[in-house]
């Protein structure tokens, strides 16, 4: 296993001393390609607008289906984003609240058996809805973003604990939070996505969190790679002791959405450019990280996972898109491919 001790110092210097060059990136990079999106809708979207995760027993998850929202509305593609908010509002707007239940499944009974939201899978949603209203000129998809908007602000947004002044974002409204902690996923922080989301529904305390969130990013990275799941208490914040002391499947959204929305010099960033040049094996993308043990745990062959890598390496073209890997991969593949055509990397980083 690779070693990967890497702090804020370690990277500055790696990156110094030609260690870890990331390359020139291109001065406009392709915008993803609408053959792309005919394929992830033909692997993982079913007629009705429900989007599948075959891995996860066909689950459908708000995740997903505010994921595939903002992917319909990007491409442009009006009916099919019609059909997967019909879907949605169906089978996951089901609690007495504006927000999502976080999962669906098919043959189980009940098909909804934790009404729980997922705060990112909200987030997605009502900024996909956003957008849409003007894109395809639909006031009542505004009128219901901005009920998603205030209720997520006031349900899933609180004080840091070590600093009242600061918002930290939960990832639901239940069971994140204690009377003095608070545990977050660090890449539920999606600083463009709340940035949009809070001007185009006039919601101030989004648009405070998209700040906060940078910032408390930030502060992560000055110790290394993003944890998975992180707890704040009054005193300090340390990785989540509810959960496993890795870098994996979840944080690797975090420079994905830092560069997405323009911070191509953030020190997260920064990090994992660093740790996916130190790692990177033949055909294998590095994916879990172990930060107790400081090594890599688990590299993939899928595509969609290198294309992540490639971003944050500042590395063209990325790689091209394939529907046959599994839905996550496959769907943070064209985030990618968003995120180099709207983040335009071209910092002094790379």
């Amino acid at each position: 296993m690779s070693d990967i001790s890497l702090n804020r110092r370690t990277c500055l210097v790696l990156l110094a001393s030609g260690g870890a060059s990331l390359g020139p990136w291109p001065a406009a990079a392709k915008t993803p390609d609408a053959a792309d999106w005919v394929a992830w809708k033909a692997a993982f979207l079913a007629e009705d607008g429900r989007v599948i995760d075959h891995l996860q027993e066909q689950a459908t998850h708000s995740e997903a289906q505010g994921y595939a929202l903002v992917l319909a509305e990007w491409f442009g593609d009006a009916e099919v984003f019609r059909r997967i908010f019909q879907w949605t509002e169906a089978y996951l707007a089901v609690r007495n609240d504006p927000l999502l239940a976080w999962r669906w499944r098919p043959g189980a009974v009940p098909q909804i058996d934790d009404y729980n939201n997922a705060s990112d899978g909200d987030l997605f949603y009502a900024w996909a809805l956003a957008r849409a209203a003007y894109r395809f000129a639909e006031p009542s998809y505004l009128a219901r973003a901005k009920a998603i908007a205030e209720f997520l602000s006031d349900a899933c947004l609180r004080p840091d604990p070590r600093d009242p002044a600061r918002l930290v974002f939960l990832p639901a409204a239940e069971g994140f939070q204690d009377a003095d902690s608070v545990t977050i996923n660090p890449s539920y922080i999606m600083p463009l996505a709340m940035k949009e989301l809070g001007l185009r529904t006039q919601t101030d305390k989004l648009l405070q969190a998209s700040s906060d969130g940078e910032s408390l990013l930030a502060e992560f990275a000055e110790a290394g790679l993003i944890p998975d799941w992180v707890t704040l208490t009054t005193q300090d914040w340390a990785i989540s002791p509810r959960h496993s002391a890795l870098s994996g499947y979840e944080a690797i959204r975090c420079s994905l959405f830092l560069i997405w929305s323009g911070l191509t010099e953030h020190p997260a960033v920064l990090n994992a450019a660093v740790a996916y040049k130190t790692t990177a094996g033949a055909g294998e993308s590095p994916i879990v990280f172990d930060l107790a043990e400081n090594t890599l745990r688990e590299t993939s062959r899928y595509p969609g996972y290198a294309a992540v890598a490639a971003l944050a390496l500042c590395r063209e073209p990325l790689p091209e898109f394939i529907a046959s890997q599994p839905y996550y991969p496959a769907t943070l593949h064209l985030f990618a491919k968003i995120a180099a055509h709207v983040g335009r990397p071209g910092s002094n980083l790379c």
